[in-house]
């Protein structure tokens, strides 16, 4: 039997009245927070998901209703490197068009910085991690009715399987989804299964008969740890599922989008927290240093070099 290991409480949980939520992501690896508890004005939502309806039509070229879903069968495109795609259809990769995902979202529009850095979602994503938390990916699933989903095994996974283990209690990685329309098993919300986090590695082949839903209200945020099995549900239910994953990182680990170098400094100015959005999209961290020709270290840290006094201090390529 595993022993759940309880972290220090963060004096963010205790002003935020988070408590209840950190024991529930300490024992089951998951929590879900009800919108009257994270600070969210249900007009953010609104706002989320229209812009999200939008990126939709536009991307694939018809229009989409949270009622009913897309008004015109999608369709994949061609698979690269001469394979096709009735094969892969066949061999059950992948199916039926029933979901896709919008990414690099904390560029597109304020509402979705300030959900970055609600204070709820970054007390309890701190709190797994023990450390302060660097944004990864701000990423959309957009998801309607059908039948394909992630298969029998509902595509349970970790997200922190690229981490060396053995695991412990910290996170490397944790999810901060949001709920933008209603969220049960029939309308395909995320599979988990309960106090996996602890298990320290990959989900065997039978995980998905222990897993259950993680269901909820509209508006909900839903956070797991890094090292917890989750999947989804196909979705049974006529209409949409909206969901904004926030994914953050630990300071150690690679994040999934370049941030530093694709994100305009400029938006970091238009939220709720400027200097906390700058410190969770890694716009101010020392590393990795930057180099003018792969040998000049430029980087502060690296480019302060003693020099005798009174004398002129050398270039930094003469001391590499």
């Amino acid at each position: 039997m595993h022993t759940p290991q309880i972290h220090c409480i963060d004096e963010a949980v205790s002003r935020l009245k988070l408590e209840p939520f950190v024991l529930q992501l300490e024992l089951d690896g998951l929590t879900i927070v009800p919108p009257e508890c994270t600070g969210v004005d249900m007009s953010l939502i609104d706002e989320a998901s229209q812009l999200l309806l939008e990126d939709a039509a536009r991307i694939t070229g018809t229009q989409f209703h949270l009622d009913h879903g897309p008004a015109d069968e999608l369709e994949w495109p061609a698979p690269p490197f001469g394979l096709h795609l009735s094969d892969i259809k066949a061999a059950g990769a992948i199916g039926e068009v029933t979901q896709f995902q919008l990414q690099s979202l904390a560029s597109r529009a304020r509402v979705f910085r300030d959900l970055v850095v609600n204070p709820a979602a970054l007390a309890l994503v701190q709190h797994t991690m023990g450390a302060q938390p660097r944004l990864s990916s701000a990423n959309a699933f957009i998801k309607w009715r059908g039948e394909f989903g992630y298969g029998t095994n509902l595509g349970l996974h970790s997200d922190q399987v690229a981490i060396p283990r053995p695991w412990g209690a910290t996170a490397f990685n944790a999810n901060a989804t949001w709920c933008l329309t209603e969220y049960s098993k029939a309308d395909g919300a995320l599979a988990f299964v309960p106090g996996s986090h602890r298990e320290h590695g990959s989900p065997p082949a039978d995980a998905h008969l222990r897993a259950v839903a993680a269901e909820a209200p509209r508006g909900s945020l839903i956070v797991f740890h890094g090292a917890t099995w989750h999947g989804a549900y196909a979705r049974e239910n006529p209409g949409m599922r909206l969901t904004l994953a926030n994914y953050f990182r630990h300071p150690a680990v690679l994040p999934q989008e370049d941030l530093r170098s694709g994100f305009d400094p400029e938006q970091a100015l238009d939220c709720n927290d400027p200097s906390l959005l700058r410190q969770l999209l890694g716009l101010d961290d020392p590393g990795p240093y930057a180099v003018s020709d792969n040998t000049e270290r430029v980087k502060f840290g690296m480019g302060w070099l003693p020099h005798v006094k009174g004398s002129p201090p050398a270039s930094p390529a003469a001391s590499v």
